[in-house]
């Protein structure tokens, strides 16, 4: 693939690089021996053939879609150099190019042998080593083909770098950073962050380097790129998107939301009242639109946003108005996300079915130091509860796995003081939820609680709702306390479940691998399409997301705090704990039983994120120990695999390094570690991110079901508020949750995060076919998709069996999240094979 191609601003590079070919400076190609050594250069490296080189490049005319174009080149047969193994390509032209594959055909006594290359190769003098690619024969280290063995070094010995310098986009440097590129303090003192990782105090996974320069105002901060240069940001080349998933459209697209569509929406919102003041209004957004004034304020939106961005982004129709496709869960009735139902089946089927925990004694109990935050029990009582349980006592349905809890008390708590000095108004809120007998959850009382006005040492100051009937003051004030809910689980979802989880916690292990696995290795093989993707997404997110000012701090509870906060929470972060049938464990959401599907029994067996996704986990498992068995027959063959061992080494002490010292991780030392290690490792980057990811606009597209932010404390009787609530419990419950501005941040947003590319490939699909030589593991990938096939069937049917009530509920939204294929674009389903979006 040509750069031209791509790069619309540099259409010279085609004509630069035909006046390069008339000029004799070409594209070579040379081959390496597999067979036989070079014994001019000591015998340790394989005997290199003469250069070949590309034909053809004047003539072969360029696609003006983005696609692929196939070249000639010709080799000579050469008995000394025998059957190769791999080959060095020197780009001599002026401009590089994506090169995706080499197939020599008719090698004699071996048919055709394929390298697979899928790179970047940039100019030769801006590499100090060859550019080499290997055939798609997989060896471990011990059983490379000796003529091979110094290249397979020194290629890895390149892509870890040297450690220093900042990073240009030809770089193919993997490296480690700490989170220090958050934070502006050179643009204002209070842009200022706290550097994550390296530190007790806020631990943190590693990031990928990019060596820029510190600021002037703070040295242990690195300096920001400015926001129009965002498409910059250093990762590997090879690591950003490809031209099918328009990366500059949706880098755009993000940019165009922080730095345009921010001060525009901005000018929009004082000019027309910031709030909704009917649901009415809010339903303007994907009915009718939200009318933009004419003048000045269209005019430049029109000027600096390409069409396709109103199309897509603004979902500008012509006619100066903003319009977003409908959330599926208003889709089918506009009310039913209110039902009491609703709010707890999302807790099992929602966007954050990862949160809910059985409830294991009355009342909750906190884990906070009382030392330092004073007495953080609850103050629900067994009055609250016990005319609800279906004529159970509490100590009989916490005795019979009744009863569960939603609880953001603890990891909330101890900022709530900070996050509330400004115009948010959050509580820190345990809810406690019932297992009724036909398999649904009902919402049985919400605990809201604040810091004591006197200081944190004297505890907490509870209050406890029930629910009420609709219609009525006690029911407006159970719909707020709901609201409240949900605040917090959404702010914690975006923060932990979604962002720490998956983006942050995998992108040490992609790195890891790139600097210790030689392609040639077969789990670099087995784990490389899970890595897809997943730099360049985080380092855009660092850049316009997550960083001080930001559209996360701008649009979800714990503004400034938010990163720091997920610090914290990672100081519990288990690598073990992160697989699904632990998960499910310690959460109390199941128990080992080995006479249930996958050895484990639900004590909620309708949980469609836990029965789709223990589906999905077995099928991984197997495949993964299918495709170990192939490579390594004993344990030994583990410990004895120095690529492998220094591969863990380096996710333990350097990826993960602040948690080091951590008994829990596993040694390494047997087959069966590996086996487990490489299921959780793909777990994370594709079903569980697609779990908690590609949920995002069907469920919290509209604002009030999921909302982001709370902007007043409860109203209390005998108060202005609680009268005002009495006239217009709509809209009271609109001016205390998100306001107009952060909503329209948020859905333009999560609408970007929560499609799929065109491009995109799901689970148990690969981009090439054959992409080992060796049949076996094929024939296990085969297997592998075929099972994924079958579980898209058992999803279809449950969602169309109406005793499952939980996987479709009131909103009449099936459950989809794990469903392994989707078409492009907005689905709610698919799980695609990387953290890419």
């Amino acid at each position: 693939m040509k750069k031209n191609v791509l790069d619309f601003t540099d259409l010279s590079s085609s004509v630069v690089d035909r006046f390069d070919e008339l000029l004799h400076r070409r594209v070579s190609f040379q081959l390496i021996s597999s067979v036989n050594p070079d014994t001019s250069d000591g015998g340790l490296k394989g005997k290199l053939g003469s250069p070949a080189y590309l034909e053809d490049w004047i003539t072969t005319i360029t696609p003006i879609n983005a696609g692929e174009s196939a070249f000639d080149v010709t080799f000579d047969w050469e008995e000394d150099v025998g059957v190769p193994g791999a080959f060095i390509v020197k780009n001599f032209h002026h401009s590089e190019f994506y090169l995706r594959t080499l197939t020599l055909q008719d090698v004699p006594g071996h048919g055709d042998i394929q390298f697979i290359c899928n790179s970047w190769v940039y100019p030769a003098d801006k590499y100090t080593t060859d550019r080499v690619f290997f055939t798609n024969n997989t060896y471990l280290p011990s059983e490379t083909p000796a003529p091979l063995l110094e290249y397979r070094k020194q290629e890895l010995v390149t892509l870890r770098g040297n450690g220093t310098g900042m990073l240009e986009e030809w770089d193919r440097v993997y490296d480690y950073a700490f989170y220090n590129d958050l934070g502006d303090p050179d643009s204002d003192p209070k842009n200022a962050r706290p550097v994550l990782g390296g530190s007790a105090e806020f631990p943190y996974p590693r990031r990928g380097r990019t060596g820029r320069p510190p600021t002037k105002a703070d040295p242990k901060t690195e300096s920001r790129l400015p926001l129009i240069f965002s498409l910059n940001i250093y990762v590997p080349r090879d690591e950003r998107f490809g031209h099918l998933k328009l990366s500059d459209f949706l880098a755009y697209a993000l940019k165009s939301i922080a730095q345009f569509l921010l001060p525009e929406f901005e000018a929009l919102c004082d000019s027309t009242p910031d709030e909704f003041d009917t649901f009415e209004d809010v339903l303007k957004l994907y009915e009718g639109g939200i009318k933009l004034p004419e003048g000045p304020l269209l005019d430049n939106i029109r000027e600096n946003i390409p069409l396709e961005l109103l199309k897509e982004l603004v979902r500008s129709d012509g006619e100066g108005v903003a319009k977003f496709p409908l959330p599926t869960v208003i889709k089918g009735d506009r009310s039913a996300w209110r039902t009491d139902e609703e709010f707890a089946r999302e807790m099992l089927a929602g966007m954050n079915p990862v949160s809910i925990s059985l409830l294991r004694e009355f009342p909750p109990a906190s884990k906070l130091d009382s030392k330092v935050y004073g007495n953080q029990g609850s103050s629900i009582t067994k009055d609250h509860v016990e005319n609800k349980l279906e004529g159970l006592t509490v100590d009989k349905a916490i005795k019979t796995n009744r009863l569960f809890i939603l609880d953001h008390h603890d990891a909330l708590m101890p900022y709530l003081r900070r996050i509330n000095v400004a115009t948010t108004k959050i509580y820190a809120t345990r809810t406690l939820l019932f297992l009724q007998n036909n398999g649904t959850l009902k919402p049985l009382v919400i605990e809201l609680s604040l810091p004591h006005p006197d200081g944190d040492q004297y505890g907490a100051i509870n209050k406890v709702y029930t629910p009420a009937e609709e219609g009525t003051v006690e029911g407006s004030i159970w719909q707020l306390a709901k609201a409240y809910v949900a605040v917090n689980d959404q702010g914690f979802h975006q923060l932990i479940s979604h962002w720490l989880n998956t983006h942050a916690s995998i992108e040490p292990f992609v790195i890891a691998t790139n600097r210790q696995l030689s392609v040639l290795h077969p789990i670099h093989r087995l784990l490389h399409p899970h890595f897809r993707d997943t730099m360049n997404i985080n380092a855009f997110a660092r850049q316009i997301l997550i960083n001080g000012g930001g559209i996360l701090e701008r649009t979800v509870f714990p503004g400034q705090y938010s990163m720091e906060l997920s610090s914290v929470v990672y100081k519990d972060w288990v690598f073990p704990e992160q697989a699904l049938p632990a998960d499910l464990i310690k959460r109390g959401m199941a128990v080992e039983d080995s006479n249930s599907p996958h050895g484990l029994r639900l004590l909620i067996e309708d949980y469609p994120y836990a029965v789709d996704g223990l589906e999905i986990w077995s099928a991984i498992k197997t495949w993964v120990t299918d495709y170990c068995g192939f490579y390594y027959k004993t344990d030994d063959m583990v410990q004895n695999d120095n690529e492998l061992q220094l591969w863990w080494k380096e996710v333990r002490e350097q990826g993960h390094g602040d948690k080091k010292n951590e008994p829990w991780w596993p040694k390494m030392q047997t087959r069966q570690e590996l086996i487990d290690s490489c299921t959780l490792i793909i777990w994370i980057g594709s079903a569980l991110h697609a779990a908690v990811n590609f949920g995002q606009y069907p469920y919290a597209g509209y604002l009030p079901n999921r909302p982001t932010l709370s902007r007043r404390f409860m109203p209390e009787p005998d108060t202005p508020e609680y009268e005002e609530l009495k006239a217009d419990p709509d809209g009271v419950y609109l001016k205390t949750i998100t306001s107009q501005l952060p909503t329209l941040l948020g859905i333009a947003l999560i609408e970007i995060l929560s499609r799929h590319a065109s491009d995109e490939l799901y689970l148990g699909q690969r981009d090439i076919p054959d992409w080992t030589k060796d049949v076996e593991p094929l024939n296990a990938f085969d297997r592998f998709s075929k099972k994924l096939e079958g579980i898209e069937k058992k999803i279809v049917e449950m969602n169309s069996d109406q005793n499952l009530k939980n996987r479709v509920g009131p909103v009449n939204m099936p459950y989809t999240l794990l469903y392994p294929t989707s078409e492009p674009g907005l689905s709610g389903k698919g799980i695609p094979n990387s953290v890419s979006i």
